[in-house]
């Protein structure tokens, strides 16, 4: 009994390594370049984690008493790309001015 476990265990020896062939050298060398991406990423994405920490509870109070403004204001605009960037006067309003080569509107937009 023991001396087939030891064949048995002996067969299935080279059948698992050739299962799974070494890397070639490419995949090795992509594995390399992928793990020092990585490490060099990581100070900046603990950064970047600490960042989102520090803004998340304000961008989520902002999202809560704009988010119904910003969804009407998107249902109302049909094509941000007929737009030009949003503009801040001095009086603190901001406009968002239709590009002059836009087509006419059908319909005005009421406010």
């Amino acid at each position: 009994m023991k001396r087939a476990l030891i064949i048995a265990a002996l067969l299935a020896a080279p059948a698992a390594a050739e299962e799974t062939p070494p890397p070639s050298l490419m995949e090795r060398g992509a594995q390399l370049f992928l793990e020092g991406l990585l490490k060099e990423m990581e100070p900046a994405l603990d950064e970047f984690e600490g960042l989102a920490e520090q803004i998340g509870p304000a961008f989520r109070d902002f999202a809560q008493a704009m988010g119904p403004a910003l969804g009407d204001l998107m249902e109302r605009i049909d094509d941000w790309t007929l737009y030009q960037a949003p503009e801040v006067l001095p009086n603190g309003d901001i406009i968002i001015r239709r590009k002059p080569s836009a087509p006419p509107l059908e319909e005005p937009i009421e406010i």
